[in-house]
């Protein structure tokens, strides 16, 4: 099981155990933990989230007053203007956000917009560029397991606690979003990181921002860190943050389907045409995909332990670039716009379709 930092909803991932921490050292060309720390953390802040809402509006009365709620979690300067990243269920709902700062300013943020498809906001504060101290962001691609890496946030509202571990995993991670979409390419770690670290920052040994700490797994029965922790990457934070910064929102295409990745046992066992690409499962009723008439499958299969519907179309191919798994089918939408028009190639059984679809927009939860 995972659960957000900030008290949210718990999800449930797909997951290997973590290997056992090692002690952190400097990587070569790197840092000490120690001056990571001392570059970064002025730039960590502490985000108080206040909610005033009767848990059951409908039984309120003009006498009852709404007990106020506050959820503690972390953040980071990312510019002089004073553009700050959170994750979304560290300030979901709020009427009141308060930043806390190093030399213990407190000041009131206003939100400038969120991604709870991604679990990322921005809040924007007053303050003057002399009291700011911006974090860089670094290339979440280029990271490897076994790196050294550094998390600085408020565990409990510990303020600007440090602790450090290695990349446990880069492959094959997904966490669920609070409104259930998946988020990709996440990166696994041991670092200790607890409840009040969501938002926090996660450094490369260069002191650079690879992720933003979200989540981690728990044991049965377990309430505390167990060495597995989930951050977004960076490279998924900045786009995200960018279109936040101008818009306040994030519009996603959107294509409408359910699929699963085609492996080479599946191929095999059922002669497939292809030995990679997505298997069209089902297919959203007046979606993108229903209305270019691409079509799910009918028949339940099981291969290796895993469920698969098939006699759909195999998606191979989106706007000319080769997709071969489900998260590659992901990232080839993601960089179309709703309203356009782009070539998917599927296997249609024995033959080869090309079929035009213009996507539609993401919904704001996935099609149940």
């Amino acid at each position: 099981m995972t659960g957000d930092l900030g008290g949210g909803t718990t999800t449930v991932v797909r997951t290997s155990p973590a290997p056992t921490p090692a002690a952190p050292v400097a990587d070569d060309g790197g840092m000490t933990v120690s001056e990571i720390y001392a570059r970064a953390a002025p730039g960590v802040v502490q985000i108080t989230s206040t909610t005033t809402a009767s848990d059951n509006p409908s039984l309120a009365t003009p006498d009852q007053q709404a007990v106020p709620r506050q959820a503690l979690g972390s953040g980071f300067v990312i510019d002089k203007t004073g553009h700050i990243v959170t994750n979304y269920h560290v300030i979901e709902g709020a009427d009141d956000i308060e930043v806390s700062f190093s030399n213990q300013d407190t000041l009131r943020a206003t939100l400038v917009g969120s991604d709870p498809s991604t679990d990322i906001a921005v809040l924007r504060v007053q303050s003057t560029s002399r009291g700011l101290a911006p974090l860089a962001f670094g290339n979440s691609d280029s990271i490897r397991v076994g790196d050294t890496v550094v998390a600085i946030g408020n565990p409990f509202g510990l303020r600007r606690t440090a602790t450090a571990g290695i990349v446990s995993a880069v492959q094959d991670r997904t966490i669920t979003a609070p409104n259930g979409y998946p988020i990709d390419h996440v990166i696994q770690t041991d670092a200790q990181i607890n409840s009040g670290n969501s938002g926090g920052p996660l450094l490369s040994a260069r002191g650079e921002v690879i992720g933003v700490n979200s989540q981690i797994a728990r044991a049965d029965g377990s309430t505390g860190n167990v060495g597995i922790g989930f951050a977004v990457p960076s490279n998924t934070v900045k786009q995200v943050v960018a279109q936040l910064t101008a818009t306040g929102k994030v519009d996603r295409a959107y294509l409408g389907i359910a699929g699963s990745t085609v492996t080479a046992e599946l191929a095999r066992v059922f002669r497939l045409p292809v030995d990679a690409g997505v298997l069209i499962e089902d297919v959203t009723a007046g979606s993108s995909a229903a209305k270019a008439g691409l079509k799910g499958g009918g028949t339940d299969v099981v291969v290796a332990g895993e469920s698969h519907v098939l006699g759909g179309d195999v998606i191979v191919a989106v706007g000319g670039k080769r997709v071969g798994t489900a998260d590659e089918l992901r990232d080839a939408l993601a960089e179309h716009k709703p309203g356009q028009t782009v070539n998917i190639q599927i296997h249609r059984g024995t033959k080869i379709v090309t079929v035009p679809v213009t996507l539609g927009r993401q919904p704001s939860t996935p099609a149940g």
